[in-house]
């Protein structure tokens, strides 16, 4: 008997070069390399010289870590838009970049330094060894990026931390200051204690969290036994205080119970009777909005006096219808106070600690006792938090108090309670002529640019 028939003979098959395995994790990093040894990138270049250019401004990575699946998914549809514009006749150059600076990048210095047993370094040191870090993560995404065969100039990208690129950040900023843009002034913003820094939006997470809750006498001035009762769950943005909120539009009035008179909001009356523990109570009268904007307070413990004002955002949903205004420590605060002409005081230090500042005199101010209390809050409780309840009930000012479990902002790094606390910054005015009286201001040209804008899609 003969030997088997082969059937692949009696087939008419295409004859190719390519393996019949793909053999990936071989091949890939062999293409790339005949990519770079054949300067690919360098070819199209010249090939595409004099033909309509098409600049892809790339929004650079952070610069510490490892390419993870976000910033593999930006890269890769950056590069299928370069590329597919580049076969569409464009010439079509992609410099790539690396933001260098920030709190992520000296926060795992930081963190390495003290491992290292070196807690102690100073600014000079860290910055150097941020700098080593960068550089050192730059090198590790950019070989990354390149498996991933994005293409593009990767011996010269732009990095935020090269001193060319911070000159000019410079000028640009000084031309704005000559043109008369910027400004210095004191805003709220979210402050995280342990990294001594404020935080963009993007770098606060939500937990609950359990805080020391607190009704408030403020004396009226000039009434020996009549307050006006606030709620907080923040007691030591107390010393802070320079004025009362109320709502117009809510309704008010004078309610005597245990031997004193207080101004509470009718719809939370009978919450806020139960938490005070007032068993028998009456309504003498109801207070008008015009009456309460008229009065004034005095501080509970701090030698000043305060104002009630309107505002729309104070809610009838929880407290007592008046709402402790401190302007150095919250941004309806800050708004109200800007319109009232308070001061933003914002008595608490870079490191958390309560402390006297220059906004106000000494005279006016916190008393030393609370003077280098912390207003970190840890299990709930916080050194300056306690000092400020003490000193209330001290002085008969304190009402009722509670543990009040709500969502509260975090440092997304530390993974502690955020403070609001107004720090110096710098401002644009956007509303600022640089031309002169009669020409058009920043917002005016920057609207009017918003319409020579071709926008993909159209309603984006």
């Amino acid at each position: 008997m003969g030997s088997p028939m082969e059937y692949k003979n009696t087939l008419n098959l295409p004859q190719t070069q390519f393996p019949m395995q793909a053999n990936l994790v071989q091949r890939e990093p062999q293409r790339l390399a005949r990519w770079e040894e054949g300067r690919l990138y360098d070819r199209i270049q010249a090939a595409r010289a004099g033909a309509p250019r098409f600049v892809l401004h790339d929004g650079p990575p952070f610069a510490n870590g490892d390419v993870h699946v976000g910033t593999a998914l930006n890269k890769i549809l950056k590069d299928i838009v370069v590329k597919s514009r580049t076969l569409r006749g464009f010439q079509v150059p992609y410099v790539p970049g690396w933001d260098c600076h920030g709190l992520p990048i000296e926060s795992k210095v930081t963190q390495e330094l003290r491992a290292a047993g070196r807690g102690d370094a100073d600014a000079a040191t860290i910055r150097t060894a941020c700098d080593a870090y960068a550089r050192k993560y730059i090198d590790l995404q950019r070989g990354q990026f390149r498996r991933l065969g994005v293409l593009g100039d990767w011996s010269h990208p732009y990095l935020t931390l090269e001193p060319q690129y911070e000159a000019d950040e410079l000028r640009l900023f000084a031309d704005m200051v000559g043109q008369g843009f910027v400004y210095r002034g004191k805003k709220p913003v979210y402050w995280s204690v342990p990294f001594r820094t404020a935080l963009a939006e993007a770098e606060v997470e939500y937990h609950d969290h359990v805080s020391q809750s607190v009704y408030v006498k403020f004396r009226l001035a000039g009434e020996p036994n009549t307050f006006v009762l606030i709620w907080t769950t923040t007691p030591w943005t107390l010393p802070a205080n320079l004025a009362v909120a109320f709502n117009p539009e809510l309704h008010y009035s004078y309610v005597h119970a245990n031997g004193d008179t207080y101004l509470v909001a009718n719809l939370l009356l009978s919450a806020v009777s139960q938490k005070c523990g007032w068993e028998n109570y009456e309504i003498i009268r109801t207070a008008q909005p015009e009456e309460l904007a008229s009065l004034s307070y005095e501080h509970p413990f701090c030698p000043r006096t305060g104002r009630l004002h309107p505002a729309g955002f104070v809610e009838s949903s929880t407290g007592t219808g008046f709402v402790h205004i401190a302007p150095g420590h919250g941004l309806e605060d800050y708004h109200l106070g800007l319109k009232a002409g308070l001061p933003v005081y914002c008595p608490v230090d870079d490191a958390g600690l309560l402390a006297t500042t220059a906004d106000l005199p000494r005279g006016e101010q916190m008393p030393e006792s609370l003077v280098g209390k912390s207003v970190l809050s840890k299990n709930g409780r916080s050194d300056a938090n306690e000092a400020v309840l003490a000193l209330l009930a001290e002085t008969g000012a304190l009402a009722a108090r509670e543990d009040y479990t709500h969502s509260y902002p975090h440092c997304w790094r530390s993974k502690t309670p955020i403070v609001f606390r107004a720090v110096d910054q710098w401002f644009i005015r956007i509303d600022h002529a640089p031309g002169g009286e009669g020409q058009p201001t920043f917002r005016e040209s920057a609207l009017a640019a918003i319409d020579t804008v071709k926008w993909v899609p159209e309603w984006g």
